[in-house]
């Protein structure tokens, strides 16, 4: 279950600064303190892109994004 909670002006500017040192600047950034991982999510999902160019299935596109973000998830290791 995922909770949003509002940060102030200032918190934020903060980790904008971090997160441009780590030449993050996606509009949505996850932060996985456990695994100490940032991750950056693009304004599009791949299916999204796969599919809107119609060269996947909506279930081959997921497929295909499961792999993507497991493949990332082996390189932050």
């Amino acid at each position: 279950m995922s909770i949003s909670k509002k940060l102030d002006h200032e918190t934020v500017n903060q980790l904008r600064t971090i997160f441009s040192k780590l030449n993050l600047d996606s509009r949505k950034i996850t932060v996985n303190l456990y695994n100490e991982t940032v991750e950056s999510e693009d304004e599009y999902a791949v299916d999204d892109i796969l599919e809107s160019a119609g060269i996947l299935t909506p279930e081959e596109a997921k497929q295909l994004e499961e792999t993507v973000r497991q493949m990332r998830e082996s390189d932050w290791n």
